[in-house]
């Protein structure tokens, strides 16, 4: 396992921090496609693509 201070990506330390505790018949469905959405949206925003990553709740859009 990498060492969770040498990524560059947050998530990709939070994802190895939590790994360390949760064991892998503890993990529900999913885990690898969550954490690799996570990471894919935390590296766009680290390297300043073009578009806005955060997420607006239900209401503000239904304000909007």
């Amino acid at each position: 396992m990498p060492d969770p201070q040498s990524a560059d990506n947050p998530v990709t330390v939070a994802r190895l921090q939590v790994e360390a505790i949760i064991p892998p018949e503890k993990r529900g469905p999913g885990w690898d496609r969550h954490w690799r959405e996570l990471e894919a949206y935390a590296a766009a925003a680290m390297e300043g693509d073009v578009g806005d990553w955060t997420v607006n709740s239900s209401a503000d859009r239904i304000r909007g």
